[in-house]
C-alpha cells in the first residue's frame, strides 16, 4: 500500500529506543575536528566541558549539584547505582519494564537486603512506600515501556534517603524541579537527540557524600561500574575509558539547539503540543484508544495507543514501507499498540501528518 505523498511527514522517524536525530547533528560530527583523537586532550575535554554546562543549564540544576557522566548507558547506571549508591536496601517504585530492571539489579546484589517494591499495572504509576529502612528511592520519571509520565518529589520530608530518578526519556523533554532529587540521570538518545554509548546523571551534594563514602567501605567495586571513578574523570572533564565522540558531538549541539530555542519550557511545550494531538485523535476514532487511561498519567513524550479491530502489526507493516519508521508497541508488553515517540526533535507537524497517514492506512487494510 502506498501512501500518497500530501500525507507523509517530512521525517517519518518516531522511535521511542534511538530517536530521531537532527540532520544539522548529523553534520556537526561529519565538519568534527575532533573525531578520531584523544578523549584526554583539551578539545574533547573542552566538549565535555560544554555538554556537563549546558546539561546544567537545560535542566536548572542547583547550586552544589554536578554533572557526572560514564561509559554505557542506563542499564550500566543501574549496575553501577547498586555498588555505588545503596547502602544497605533500596526501595523502588516499579510501574513497566524499565522501573522494574532497576528494581531486579539491586535485589539480586550479594551485598545488599532484598529490596523493597511497590509495583503497579503497565499502564499505571508506583513510587516507592516511605520505609525506614531503605536509603535510597528509585523510580523513573517517564516509564519508556508503557508511556506513564511519574510525579518526581521527596518520599520522606527528612530526606535521610536519596531520590535517585532515571529520566533516559524524560530529561529534556519534560519539566523537572531537580531539588527534589538527588541522582537525576539518562542516556542521551531519546529526548536529547543522540546517540548511546554514555550515561549522564546530574547529582547532589548528598549523592556524593554517598558516592564517596561507600568508595571509602572497602566494598569491592568493579571500576567500570563504580561512580567514584566517574565522578572524579568528570570533574576533568573525561570519561573512565574512550567515550563515543559522535556521542558528545550529537549531544552538545542538540543541547545548544534546545537551549537556543527557549530551553527546558520550550521542549516540554512541544512535546506536550505533539502529544496531546495524538490522545484526542485516539479518542475521538473507534479503533484507538489511549492505553494509559488517567490523563495525568499520560506521557507527553512517550504516547502509547491501543487498536481495536486492526492489526498494529499489520499497520506498522504499511507505514514502515512508507517510511514511517518504528511505531511499535514495546515487545514485552505484548499489546496491540502503536508507540509514538514525541520528543522535542519531533515536529508537531509531522504528528498531524503521522495521524493522516494511520488514518488512511486503517480504511484500506
Amino acid at each position: 500500500m502506498r501512501i500518497p505523498e500530501n500525507l507523509l511527514p517530512r521525517d517519518g522517524r518516531f522511535g521511542s529506543g534511538p530517536s530521531l536525530v537532527r540532520h544539522d547533528g548529523l553534520e556537526r560530527v561529519f565538519r568534527s575536528e575532533r573525531m578520531g583523537t584523544s578523549h584526554r586532550q583539551t578539545p574533547v575535554r573542552g566538549l565535555v566541558a560544554s555538554v556537563r554546562e549546558r546539561v546544567a543549564a537545560l535542566l536548572g540544576a542547583p547550586g552544589g549539584y554536578e554533572v557526572m557522566l560514564g561509559n554505557g548507558g542506563a542499564t550500566a547506571f543501574w549496575d553501577a547505582a547498586a555498588f555505588s549508591l545503596v547502602r544497605n536496601r533500596a526501595a523502588h517504585g516499579a510501574f513497566g519494564e524499565f522501573s522494574s530492571k532497576f528494581a531486579r539489579a539491586t535485589d539480586a546484589a550479594p551485598f545488599l537486603e532484598p529490596s523493597l517494591v511497590t509495583r503497579a499495572e503497565p499502564g499505571g504509576c508506583a513510587l516507592p512506600a516511605s520505609d525506614s529502612r531503605a536509603d535510597i528511592y528509585a523510580w523513573p520519571h517517564n516509564e519508556t515501556s508503557t508511556g506513564v509520565i511519574a510525579p518526581v518529589r521527596r518520599i520522606d520530608d527528612d530526606g535521610a534517603a536519596l531520590v535517585v530518578i532515571d529520566a533516559t526519556s524524560a530529561a529534556g523533554g519534560v519539566e523537572v524541579d531537580l531539588a527534589a532529587t538527588d541522582v537525576y540521570y539518562f542516556s542521551p538518545q531519546k529526548n536529547l537527540g543522540s546517540d548511546g554509548g554514555l550515561w549522564i546523571a546530574v547529582v547532589s551534594p548528598r549523592a556524593v557524600e554517598r558516592i564517596e563514602e561507600i568508595a571509602a567501605s572497602g566494598r569491592w567495586i568493579p571500576d567500570f561500574l563504580a561512580l567514584k571513578p566517574a565522578l572524579d574523570n568528570s570533574r576533568k572533564n573525561q570519561t573512565l575509558n574512550t567515550p563515543a565522540i559522535a556521542t558528545l558531538e550529537l549531544l552538545d549541539g542538540h543541547l545548544g539547539w534546545l537551549l537556543d530555542s527557549g530551553g527546558l519550557g520550550w521542549a516540554a511545550e512541544r512535546t506536550r503540543t505533539s502529544s496531546d494531538q495524538l490522545y484526542a485523535w485516539a479518542g475521538r476514532r473507534d479503533f484507538a484508544a489511549p492505553f494509559v487511561q488517567d490523563r495525568e498519567l499520560r506521557s507527553p513524550v512517550v504516547v502509547t495507543i491501543d487498536l481495536e479491530g486492526v492489526q498494529a502489526d499489520d499497520v506498522n507493516a504499511v507505514l514502515r514501507s512508507n517510511g514511517i519508521l518504528d511505531t511499535f508497541a514495546y515487545r514485552k508488553l505484548g499489546r496491540n499498540q502503536l508507540r509514538v515517540a514525541t520528543f522535542p526533535a519531533v515536529d508537531p507537524a509531522d504528528v498531524a501528518q503521522l495521524i493522516r497517514s494511520i488514518d488512511y492506512v486503517v480504511e484500506r487494510i
